[in-house]
């Protein structure tokens, strides 16, 4: 069976590192899905703004010689746990496809790149391709008493984030709330999280430096990506 690319998600987030975990952590960041031919048509979206949330089928980036792990290690468990494949939502998979559960913010019509679909809380890198989009329906998607393994024992705190003013400002006004969540998730691996060591995440366009001292994340620098920074740049590995 051969899958067929019909969008690309344009998102914020140029590298894996800082992409949250999983969809709706950071629901203030944006992604614009753009269709290709010939699902660049509105009639493939009639109806479509009767939803609020919608399932991403989406591809992986990932080489085939690293397809093949019977067990993974989940960041959940500090990176260092081993749980069978099929227990996690590692991108390393047989066939690297992943779901994402995104808000419809608005559909935009009538441009040059034909509709496209706004939407928020999307933890994907951009030009990630999409391979088919469906409804989040309630009665169907919602089920009361499931249990969710492993990941129900452990927790992610939420860090504060110190983002100096002179810096903050320099990002657009609709990335700031953005930018606040995804770094208050503390980007960095769970298995290697050293203190006063400066991180680098790519977003919205710049390199944001920071580093992480107890349960504060401090940013200390920022600049345009083109102007270059340097700092650890890591890849998150899913859930």
């Amino acid at each position: 069976m051969e899958m067929e690319r019909i969008a690309l998600i344009r998102t914020d987030f140029p590298e894996k590192f800082g992409i949250p975990r999983q969809s709706g952590l950071a629901e203030s960041t944006i992604g614009r899905i753009v269709f290709e031919e010939p699902w660049r048509d509105e009639r493939c979206l009639k109806g479509i703004e009767g939803f609020s949330h919608l399932w991403l089928l989406f591809g992986f980036d990932i080489p085939k010689n690293k397809r093949n792990r019977l067990t993974v290690r989940p960041p959940r468990l500090g990176g260092q746990t081993e749980m069978g494949v099929f227990a996690t939502r590692s991108p390393y998979r047989p066939n690297p496809i992943g779901l994402s559960l995104v808000r419809l913010l608005s559909v935009e019509k009538g441009g040059t790149e034909g509709p496209v679909l706004v939407v928020g809380g999307a933890d994907l890198r951009d030009l990630t391709e999409i391979f088919d989009i469906k409804p989040y329906i309630p009665y169907a998607d919602i089920r009361t008493g499931a249990r969710g393994g492993f990941t129900e024992d452990t927790v992610f705190p939420e860090l504060t984030v110190e983002f100096p003013e002179e810096l903050f400002c320099r990002l657009p006004e609709e990335k700031r709330q953005g930018a606040i969540e995804v770094l208050r998730q503390d980007p960095r691996p769970a298995y290697e999280r050293k203190k006063d060591y400066p991180y680098v995440l790519g977003y919205a366009g710049f390199d944001i430096c920071f580093e992480v001292r107890e349960n504060r994340l401090i940013v200390t620098d920022m600049r345009l990506r083109s102007e270059g920074i340097k700092g650890k740049r890591n890849e998150a590995t899913g859930a």
